[in-house]
Protein backbone atom coordinates (compact mmCIF):
# COMPACT_ATOMS: atom_id res chain seq x y z
CA UNK A 1 0.00 0.00 0.00
CA UNK A 2 1.26 3.47 -0.87
CA UNK A 3 2.34 5.60 2.07
CA UNK A 4 -0.03 8.60 1.83
CA UNK A 5 2.31 10.71 3.93
CA UNK A 6 4.97 10.42 1.25
CA UNK A 7 2.68 10.80 -1.74
CA UNK A 8 3.39 13.54 -4.32
CA UNK A 9 0.03 15.18 -3.57
CA UNK A 10 0.89 15.59 0.11
CA UNK A 11 4.28 17.08 -0.72
CA UNK A 12 2.71 19.44 -3.24
CA UNK A 13 0.21 20.60 -0.64
CA UNK A 14 2.98 21.16 1.88
CA UNK A 15 4.90 23.22 -0.68
CA UNK A 16 1.87 25.42 -1.24
CA UNK A 17 1.38 25.94 2.49
CA UNK A 18 5.01 26.91 3.06
CA UNK A 19 5.38 29.06 -0.06
CA UNK A 20 6.99 32.41 0.67
CA UNK A 21 5.29 35.66 -0.32
CA UNK A 22 8.23 37.80 -1.39
CA UNK A 23 6.46 38.83 -4.60
CA UNK A 24 4.02 40.89 -2.52
CA UNK A 25 6.88 42.79 -0.89
CA UNK A 26 8.15 43.59 -4.39
CA UNK A 27 4.62 44.68 -5.33
CA UNK A 28 4.51 47.04 -2.34
CA UNK A 29 7.73 48.67 -3.59
CA UNK A 30 6.16 49.16 -7.04
CA UNK A 31 3.00 50.67 -5.51
CA UNK A 32 4.98 53.16 -3.42
CA UNK A 33 7.21 54.05 -6.35
CA UNK A 34 4.19 54.63 -8.60
CA UNK A 35 2.52 56.79 -5.96
CA UNK A 36 5.61 59.00 -5.73
CA UNK A 37 5.90 59.02 -9.53
CA UNK A 38 2.44 60.52 -9.92
CA UNK A 39 2.84 62.94 -7.04
CA UNK A 40 5.93 64.29 -8.77
CA UNK A 41 4.26 64.75 -12.15
CA UNK A 42 0.94 66.12 -10.86
CA UNK A 43 1.88 68.42 -7.99
CA UNK A 44 2.12 71.13 -10.66
CA UNK A 45 -1.67 70.92 -11.08
CA UNK A 46 -2.16 71.89 -7.44
CA UNK A 47 0.44 74.67 -7.60
CA UNK A 48 -0.78 76.01 -10.97
CA UNK A 49 -3.40 78.61 -9.91
CA UNK A 50 -0.97 80.31 -7.49
CA UNK A 51 2.11 79.76 -9.65
CA UNK A 52 0.52 81.30 -12.75
CA UNK A 53 -0.16 84.54 -10.89
CA UNK A 54 3.37 84.79 -9.49
CA UNK A 55 5.13 83.88 -12.75
CA UNK A 56 2.67 85.69 -15.05
CA UNK A 57 1.55 82.64 -17.08
CA UNK A 58 -1.84 82.58 -18.88
CA UNK A 59 -4.03 79.53 -19.67
CA UNK A 60 -2.59 78.82 -23.12
CA UNK A 61 1.01 79.02 -21.88
CA UNK A 62 0.15 76.90 -18.84
CA UNK A 63 -1.15 74.28 -21.26
CA UNK A 64 2.34 74.24 -22.79
CA UNK A 65 3.92 73.87 -19.34
CA UNK A 66 1.59 70.96 -18.47
CA UNK A 67 2.35 69.38 -21.84
CA UNK A 68 6.13 69.87 -21.63
CA UNK A 69 6.57 66.93 -19.27
CA UNK A 70 5.05 64.56 -21.80
CA UNK A 71 7.18 65.79 -24.72
CA UNK A 72 10.34 64.31 -23.26
CA UNK A 73 8.45 61.57 -21.38
CA UNK A 74 7.05 60.20 -24.64
CA UNK A 75 10.28 60.66 -26.62
CA UNK A 76 12.30 58.86 -23.93
CA UNK A 77 10.02 55.81 -23.81
CA UNK A 78 11.84 53.75 -26.43
CA UNK A 79 15.35 54.68 -25.21
CA UNK A 80 14.14 53.97 -21.66
CA UNK A 81 12.86 50.55 -22.73
CA UNK A 82 16.17 49.76 -24.44
CA UNK A 83 18.05 50.85 -21.29
CA UNK A 84 15.78 48.60 -19.22
CA UNK A 85 16.43 45.58 -21.45
CA UNK A 86 20.17 46.24 -21.17
CA UNK A 87 20.62 47.06 -17.47
CA UNK A 88 17.60 45.46 -15.77
CA UNK A 89 14.91 46.65 -13.39
CA UNK A 90 16.92 47.48 -10.26
CA UNK A 91 19.44 49.87 -11.80
CA UNK A 92 16.94 51.45 -14.20
CA UNK A 93 14.34 52.23 -11.54
CA UNK A 94 16.90 53.51 -9.04
CA UNK A 95 18.36 56.00 -11.52
CA UNK A 96 14.89 57.04 -12.72
CA UNK A 97 13.64 57.63 -9.17
CA UNK A 98 16.68 59.64 -8.16
CA UNK A 99 16.67 61.95 -11.17
CA UNK A 100 12.92 62.51 -11.44
CA UNK A 101 12.80 63.40 -7.72
CA UNK A 102 15.69 65.83 -8.19
CA UNK A 103 13.92 67.59 -11.08
CA UNK A 104 10.75 67.80 -8.99
CA UNK A 105 12.67 69.47 -6.20
CA UNK A 106 14.26 71.93 -8.65
CA UNK A 107 10.81 73.08 -9.85
CA UNK A 108 10.46 74.71 -6.46
CA UNK A 109 13.26 77.08 -7.49
CA UNK A 110 11.85 78.03 -10.92
CA UNK A 111 12.04 81.78 -11.58
CA UNK A 112 10.21 81.93 -14.89
CA UNK A 113 8.87 80.05 -17.87
CA UNK A 114 12.26 78.94 -19.22
CA UNK A 115 13.52 77.35 -16.01
CA UNK A 116 10.13 75.75 -15.36
CA UNK A 117 10.09 74.19 -18.83
CA UNK A 118 13.67 72.96 -18.42
CA UNK A 119 12.82 71.17 -15.16
CA UNK A 120 9.64 69.68 -16.66
CA UNK A 121 11.68 68.36 -19.59
CA UNK A 122 14.10 66.72 -17.16
CA UNK A 123 11.23 65.23 -15.17
CA UNK A 124 9.77 63.68 -18.32
CA UNK A 125 13.04 62.04 -19.38
CA UNK A 126 13.66 60.69 -15.89
CA UNK A 127 10.19 59.19 -15.39
CA UNK A 128 10.11 57.47 -18.79
CA UNK A 129 11.26 53.99 -17.66
CA UNK A 130 8.85 53.76 -14.68
CA UNK A 131 5.94 51.83 -16.20
CA UNK A 132 8.05 49.60 -18.47
CA UNK A 133 9.91 48.60 -15.29
CA UNK A 134 6.61 48.00 -13.47
CA UNK A 135 5.34 45.81 -16.31
CA UNK A 136 8.60 43.86 -16.51
CA UNK A 137 8.72 43.28 -12.75
CA UNK A 138 5.11 42.03 -12.66
CA UNK A 139 5.72 39.70 -15.62
CA UNK A 140 8.84 38.38 -13.86
CA UNK A 141 7.58 38.08 -10.28
CA UNK A 142 3.94 37.01 -10.82
CA UNK A 143 2.18 34.11 -12.56
CA UNK A 144 -0.24 35.17 -15.28
CA UNK A 145 -3.39 34.60 -13.23
CA UNK A 146 -2.21 37.08 -10.58
CA UNK A 147 -0.90 39.81 -12.88
CA UNK A 148 -4.10 41.80 -13.32
CA UNK A 149 -4.55 42.21 -9.58
CA UNK A 150 -0.86 42.97 -9.17
CA UNK A 151 -1.09 45.61 -11.89
CA UNK A 152 -4.18 47.04 -10.21
CA UNK A 153 -2.41 47.27 -6.86
CA UNK A 154 0.60 49.19 -8.11
CA UNK A 155 -1.48 51.29 -10.52
CA UNK A 156 -3.73 52.41 -7.67
CA UNK A 157 -0.74 54.42 -6.49
CA UNK A 158 -1.38 56.81 -9.39
CA UNK A 159 -4.62 57.88 -7.75
CA UNK A 160 -4.19 57.23 -4.05
CA UNK A 161 -1.19 59.53 -3.87
CA UNK A 162 -3.26 62.59 -4.70
CA UNK A 163 -6.42 61.26 -3.04
CA UNK A 164 -4.64 60.72 0.27
CA UNK A 165 -2.26 63.64 0.18
CA UNK A 166 -4.27 66.34 -1.64
CA UNK A 167 -5.57 67.95 1.60
CA UNK A 168 -2.02 67.96 3.03
CA UNK A 169 -0.60 69.37 -0.20
CA UNK A 170 -3.19 72.15 -0.29
CA UNK A 171 -2.34 72.90 3.36
CA UNK A 172 1.40 73.04 2.59
CA UNK A 173 0.76 75.42 -0.29
CA UNK A 174 -1.48 77.62 1.84
CA UNK A 175 0.98 77.68 4.72
CA UNK A 176 4.37 77.74 3.01
CA UNK A 177 3.70 78.61 -0.64
CA UNK A 178 3.72 76.61 -3.87
CA UNK A 179 7.50 76.17 -3.91
CA UNK A 180 7.42 74.06 -0.74
CA UNK A 181 5.22 71.48 -2.52
CA UNK A 182 7.99 70.59 -4.96
CA UNK A 183 10.70 70.48 -2.30
CA UNK A 184 8.72 68.14 -0.01
CA UNK A 185 7.72 65.71 -2.77
CA UNK A 186 11.22 65.73 -4.29
CA UNK A 187 12.90 64.85 -1.00
CA UNK A 188 10.38 62.05 -0.47
CA UNK A 189 11.29 60.51 -3.85
CA UNK A 190 15.05 60.67 -3.29
CA UNK A 191 14.58 58.90 0.04
CA UNK A 192 12.53 56.14 -1.58
CA UNK A 193 15.17 55.62 -4.28
CA UNK A 194 17.52 54.46 -1.52
CA UNK A 195 14.85 52.10 -0.18
CA UNK A 196 14.38 50.60 -3.67
CA UNK A 197 18.12 49.99 -4.09
CA UNK A 198 18.37 48.26 -0.71
CA UNK A 199 15.36 45.95 -1.06
CA UNK A 200 14.67 45.12 -4.72
CA UNK A 201 16.04 41.84 -6.11
CA UNK A 202 15.26 39.70 -9.15
CA UNK A 203 13.49 36.43 -8.20
CA UNK A 204 16.53 34.17 -8.51
CA UNK A 205 18.72 36.66 -6.62
CA UNK A 206 16.34 37.20 -3.72
CA UNK A 207 17.34 35.92 -0.30
CA UNK A 208 13.78 35.82 1.03
CA UNK A 209 12.01 33.87 -1.74
CA UNK A 210 11.91 30.09 -1.37
CA UNK A 211 11.87 27.41 -4.03
CA UNK A 212 8.15 26.78 -3.64
CA UNK A 213 7.35 30.38 -4.55
CA UNK A 214 9.82 30.31 -7.46
CA UNK A 215 8.19 27.14 -8.80
CA UNK A 216 4.74 28.67 -8.39
CA UNK A 217 5.75 31.80 -10.34
CA UNK A 218 7.48 29.79 -13.04
CA UNK A 219 4.48 27.49 -13.48
CA UNK A 220 2.37 30.58 -14.25
CA UNK A 221 4.73 31.89 -16.91
CA UNK A 222 6.84 34.20 -14.73
CA UNK A 223 10.60 34.33 -14.08
CA UNK A 224 13.29 34.20 -16.73
CA UNK A 225 14.21 30.84 -18.25
CA UNK A 226 17.56 29.34 -17.20
CA UNK A 227 20.29 31.61 -18.48
CA UNK A 228 17.79 34.46 -19.04
CA UNK A 229 16.40 35.79 -22.25
CA UNK A 230 18.80 36.91 -24.95
CA UNK A 231 18.98 40.71 -24.97
CA UNK A 232 18.62 42.03 -28.49
CA UNK A 233 20.30 45.18 -29.74
CA UNK A 234 17.90 48.03 -30.48
CA UNK A 235 16.63 48.14 -34.03
CA UNK A 236 14.00 50.38 -35.62
CA UNK A 237 12.96 47.40 -37.70
CA UNK A 238 11.97 45.64 -34.46
CA UNK A 239 9.89 48.68 -33.50
CA UNK A 240 8.13 48.53 -36.86
CA UNK A 241 7.50 44.77 -36.54
CA UNK A 242 5.99 45.23 -33.11
CA UNK A 243 3.70 48.05 -34.24
CA UNK A 244 2.50 45.98 -37.19
CA UNK A 245 0.99 43.46 -34.77
CA UNK A 246 -2.65 44.37 -34.21
CA UNK A 247 -2.55 43.45 -30.52
CA UNK A 248 0.16 46.03 -29.82
CA UNK A 249 -1.12 48.76 -32.18
CA UNK A 250 -4.69 48.47 -30.89
CA UNK A 251 -3.62 48.48 -27.27
CA UNK A 252 -1.48 51.57 -27.88
CA UNK A 253 -4.43 53.46 -29.39
CA UNK A 254 -6.72 52.36 -26.57
CA UNK A 255 -4.26 53.44 -23.91
CA UNK A 256 -3.83 56.82 -25.60
CA UNK A 257 -7.58 57.27 -25.29
CA UNK A 258 -7.63 56.25 -21.63
CA UNK A 259 -4.71 58.52 -20.82
CA UNK A 260 -6.61 61.46 -22.28
CA UNK A 261 -9.04 61.23 -19.37
CA UNK A 262 -6.21 60.66 -16.89
CA UNK A 263 -4.23 63.68 -18.11
CA UNK A 264 -7.25 65.97 -17.74
CA UNK A 265 -7.53 65.02 -14.08
CA UNK A 266 -3.80 65.31 -13.47
CA UNK A 267 -3.49 68.77 -15.03
CA UNK A 268 -6.60 70.91 -15.58
CA UNK A 269 -9.03 69.38 -13.07
CA UNK A 270 -8.30 71.70 -10.08
CA UNK A 271 -8.44 74.72 -12.41
CA UNK A 272 -11.75 73.45 -13.85
CA UNK A 273 -13.29 73.31 -10.38
CA UNK A 274 -11.93 76.73 -9.42
CA UNK A 275 -12.73 78.66 -12.62
CA UNK A 276 -15.60 76.84 -14.37
CA UNK A 277 -17.42 75.79 -11.20
CA UNK A 278 -16.24 78.74 -9.06
CA UNK A 279 -15.36 76.63 -6.03
CA UNK A 280 -13.22 78.07 -3.24
CA UNK A 281 -9.86 76.42 -2.59
CA UNK A 282 -10.99 74.57 0.53
CA UNK A 283 -13.91 73.17 -1.44
CA UNK A 284 -11.65 72.30 -4.36
CA UNK A 285 -9.30 70.46 -2.00
CA UNK A 286 -12.21 68.45 -0.59
CA UNK A 287 -13.96 67.69 -3.89
CA UNK A 288 -10.72 66.90 -5.74
CA UNK A 289 -10.27 63.83 -3.57
CA UNK A 290 -13.51 62.13 -4.67
CA UNK A 291 -12.71 61.29 -8.33
CA UNK A 292 -9.23 60.08 -7.37
CA UNK A 293 -10.69 57.74 -4.76
CA UNK A 294 -13.17 56.51 -7.38
CA UNK A 295 -10.32 55.90 -9.83
CA UNK A 296 -8.40 53.97 -7.18
CA UNK A 297 -11.44 51.73 -6.66
CA UNK A 298 -11.75 51.36 -10.44
CA UNK A 299 -8.15 50.18 -10.72
CA UNK A 300 -8.61 47.55 -8.02
CA UNK A 301 -12.00 46.46 -9.35
CA UNK A 302 -10.63 46.12 -12.89
CA UNK A 303 -7.76 43.94 -11.74
CA UNK A 304 -9.98 41.79 -9.51
CA UNK A 305 -12.67 41.22 -12.12
CA UNK A 306 -10.08 40.50 -14.83
CA UNK A 307 -8.39 37.74 -12.84
CA UNK A 308 -11.81 36.38 -11.81
CA UNK A 309 -12.92 36.25 -15.46
CA UNK A 310 -9.67 34.55 -16.43
CA UNK A 311 -10.20 31.90 -13.77
CA UNK A 312 -13.87 31.38 -14.65
CA UNK A 313 -13.63 31.46 -18.48
CA UNK A 314 -10.00 30.63 -19.23
CA UNK A 315 -10.20 33.32 -21.93
CA UNK A 316 -7.60 36.09 -21.88
CA UNK A 317 -9.66 37.93 -24.50
CA UNK A 318 -12.65 38.24 -22.18
CA UNK A 319 -10.65 38.72 -19.00
CA UNK A 320 -8.33 41.46 -20.28
CA UNK A 321 -10.34 43.29 -22.93
CA UNK A 322 -13.88 43.41 -21.48
CA UNK A 323 -13.03 45.40 -18.29
CA UNK A 324 -11.00 47.90 -20.35
CA UNK A 325 -13.84 48.41 -22.84
CA UNK A 326 -16.36 48.93 -20.03
CA UNK A 327 -13.95 51.35 -18.36
CA UNK A 328 -13.50 53.43 -21.51
CA UNK A 329 -17.26 53.62 -22.01
CA UNK A 330 -17.55 54.80 -18.41
CA UNK A 331 -14.86 57.44 -18.98
CA UNK A 332 -16.83 58.80 -21.95
CA UNK A 333 -19.65 59.86 -19.60
CA UNK A 334 -17.52 62.86 -18.58
CA UNK A 335 -19.28 64.75 -21.40
CA UNK A 336 -22.51 64.83 -19.37
CA UNK A 337 -20.91 67.10 -16.74
CA UNK A 338 -21.51 69.93 -19.22
CA UNK A 339 -25.26 69.67 -18.72
CA UNK A 340 -25.67 69.76 -14.92
CA UNK A 341 -25.43 72.67 -12.47
CA UNK A 342 -25.13 71.00 -9.07
CA UNK A 343 -21.57 70.77 -7.75
CA UNK A 344 -22.37 67.43 -6.15
CA UNK A 345 -23.73 66.08 -9.44
CA UNK A 346 -20.67 67.28 -11.34
CA UNK A 347 -18.34 65.53 -8.90
CA UNK A 348 -20.48 62.37 -9.13
CA UNK A 349 -20.20 62.34 -12.95
CA UNK A 350 -16.48 63.04 -12.88
CA UNK A 351 -16.01 60.29 -10.28
CA UNK A 352 -17.83 57.77 -12.51
CA UNK A 353 -15.69 58.81 -15.46
CA UNK A 354 -12.46 58.52 -13.47
CA UNK A 355 -13.59 55.16 -12.04
CA UNK A 356 -13.87 53.94 -15.63
CA UNK A 357 -10.46 55.35 -16.50
CA UNK A 358 -8.99 53.50 -13.53
CA UNK A 359 -10.08 50.22 -15.10
CA UNK A 360 -8.08 51.13 -18.22
CA UNK A 361 -4.90 50.71 -16.15
CA UNK A 362 -5.41 47.01 -16.90
CA UNK A 363 -3.82 47.77 -20.27
CA UNK A 364 -0.43 47.23 -18.63
CA UNK A 365 -1.44 43.68 -17.74
CA UNK A 366 -2.54 43.10 -21.32
CA UNK A 367 0.75 44.40 -22.73
CA UNK A 368 2.75 42.20 -20.34
CA UNK A 369 0.71 39.23 -21.60
CA UNK A 370 1.36 39.93 -25.30
CA UNK A 371 4.90 41.42 -25.36
CA UNK A 372 7.66 39.15 -26.75
CA UNK A 373 9.70 37.77 -23.85
CA UNK A 374 12.99 39.11 -25.19
CA UNK A 375 11.58 42.58 -25.95
CA UNK A 376 9.58 43.34 -22.80
CA UNK A 377 11.31 46.67 -22.24
CA UNK A 378 11.05 47.84 -25.84
CA UNK A 379 7.40 46.81 -26.11
CA UNK A 380 6.56 48.56 -22.85
CA UNK A 381 8.40 51.64 -24.09
CA UNK A 382 6.45 51.73 -27.35
CA UNK A 383 3.18 51.22 -25.49
CA UNK A 384 3.92 53.98 -23.00
CA UNK A 385 5.15 56.30 -25.77
CA UNK A 386 1.87 55.99 -27.65
CA UNK A 387 -0.20 56.22 -24.48
CA UNK A 388 1.58 59.34 -23.31
CA UNK A 389 1.21 61.21 -26.53
CA UNK A 390 -2.04 62.07 -24.74
CA UNK A 391 0.06 63.90 -22.20
CA UNK A 392 1.32 66.15 -24.99
CA UNK A 393 -1.93 66.61 -26.87
CA UNK A 394 -4.52 66.88 -24.08
CA UNK A 395 -3.09 69.81 -22.06
CA UNK A 396 -2.45 71.78 -25.25
CA UNK A 397 -5.92 71.14 -26.67
CA UNK A 398 -7.63 72.03 -23.40
CA UNK A 399 -5.42 75.09 -22.90
CA UNK A 400 -6.28 76.43 -26.35
CA UNK A 401 -10.00 75.67 -25.91
CA UNK A 402 -10.14 77.45 -22.54
CA UNK A 403 -8.11 80.41 -23.81
CA UNK A 404 -10.30 80.81 -26.92
CA UNK A 405 -13.74 80.11 -25.44
CA UNK A 406 -13.31 80.88 -21.74
CA UNK A 407 -15.08 77.57 -21.02
CA UNK A 408 -14.37 73.87 -20.48
CA UNK A 409 -17.45 72.74 -22.46
CA UNK A 410 -15.61 71.56 -25.57
CA UNK A 411 -12.68 70.36 -23.47
CA UNK A 412 -14.88 67.76 -21.74
CA UNK A 413 -16.41 66.84 -25.11
CA UNK A 414 -12.93 66.15 -26.47
CA UNK A 415 -12.01 63.95 -23.49
CA UNK A 416 -15.23 61.92 -23.76
CA UNK A 417 -14.90 61.43 -27.54
CA UNK A 418 -11.34 60.14 -27.14
CA UNK A 419 -12.58 57.52 -24.65
CA UNK A 420 -15.17 56.28 -27.16
CA UNK A 421 -12.45 55.90 -29.83
CA UNK A 422 -10.42 53.84 -27.34
CA UNK A 423 -13.31 51.49 -26.68
CA UNK A 424 -13.73 50.92 -30.42
CA UNK A 425 -10.01 50.17 -30.72
CA UNK A 426 -10.21 47.35 -28.16
CA UNK A 427 -13.36 45.98 -29.83
CA UNK A 428 -12.19 46.00 -33.45
CA UNK A 429 -8.36 46.21 -33.55
CA UNK A 430 -6.70 44.41 -30.62
CA UNK A 431 -7.79 40.88 -31.57
CA UNK A 432 -6.57 37.85 -29.61
CA UNK A 433 -4.69 38.45 -26.35
CA UNK A 434 -1.72 36.11 -26.73
CA UNK A 435 2.06 36.33 -26.60
CA UNK A 436 3.47 37.91 -29.77
CA UNK A 437 6.17 35.68 -31.25
CA UNK A 438 8.71 37.42 -33.46
CA UNK A 439 11.72 35.16 -32.89
CA UNK A 440 12.15 34.29 -36.55
CA UNK A 441 11.82 37.88 -37.73
CA UNK A 442 13.75 39.92 -35.18
CA UNK A 443 16.74 41.98 -36.24
CA UNK A 444 19.76 40.92 -34.24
Amino acid sequence: MQDVHNSPAVHAGAAVRTRSRTRFVILALLALGTMINYLDRTVLGIAAPTMTKELGIDAAVMGIVFSAFSWTYALAQIPGGVFLDRFGSKVTYFLALTFWSLFTLLQGFAVGLKSLLLFRFGLGISEAPCFPVNSRVVATWFPQHERARATGIYTVGEYLGLACFAPALFWIMGSFGWRALFVVVGVLGITFAIVWWLFYREPRDSKTVNQAELDYIAAGGGLEPPGGQQTLAFSWSNVARLLKRRQIAGACLGQFAGNTTLVFFLTWFPTYLATERHMGWLKVGFFAVMPFLAAAVGVMFGGWVSDLLLKRTGSANIARKLPIIVGLLGASTIISANFVNSDAMVITILSIAFFGQGMVGLGWTLISDIAPKNLMGLTGGIFNFCANLAGIVTPLVIGVIVAKTGSFFYALAYVGAAALVGALSYVFIVGDVRRVELADQLAQ
